[in-house]
């Protein structure tokens, strides 16, 4: 059946960040939705995140569109021309290669939910906009480093 029974799957919770960067997210869950119903050309993902939190670090692809829609709560986009409340039924996109660094932060009272949809092109490097950090991802998985390229103290 293609309904997804999202109340039956497993979540994450936090980021796969270094642990230099990854706090801000402990109020942060993301269910995949697409992985457990056999998609394989895009990753579709819903995202919760309770007052405070945030979806990522400000980043950009080089290779991957990314396009979200907010299904609830009032979350803030941050991206290079600043600030903008979202509200359900606000949708966004980020086209590959934009060099304009984003993510959503939820700075209301009450929980905020949206979708996420991005292709899965590889290789990929996406970028951080705040942070001295990268991310390659290959076959073999996501390597953070330095924008350098150089490795992070005691590894990533």
């Amino acid at each position: 059946m293609p309904r997804i029974d999202i109340p039956s799957l497993p979540f994450r919770t936090g980021s796969g960040y270094p642990a230099a960067y990854d706090q801000g997210f402990e109020g942060r869950r993301q269910w995949a939705l697409g992985d457990p119903s056999g998609l394989t050309q895009f990753g579709a993902n819903l995202v919760e995140l309770a007052p405070g939190a945030m979806s990522s670090q400000r980043h950009w692809h080089e290779e991957q569109d990314e396009f979200l829609v907010v299904i609830e709560g009032t979350p803030s986009l941050i991206d290079d021309d600043g600030e903008t409340v979202l509200s359900p039924g606000d949708c966004c996109a980020f086209p590959k290669g934009e060099a304009n660094g984003h993510h959503i932060v939820n700075r209301s009272g009450g929980p905020a939910r949206f979708v996420v949809v991005g292709t899965r092109k590889l290789p990929e490097v996406a970028h951080y906009s705040d942070v001295d950090m990268r991310v390659v991802s290959d076959a073999g998985g996501h390597h953070f480093t330095r924008r350098d390229g150089s490795p992070f103290e005691g590894g990533a």
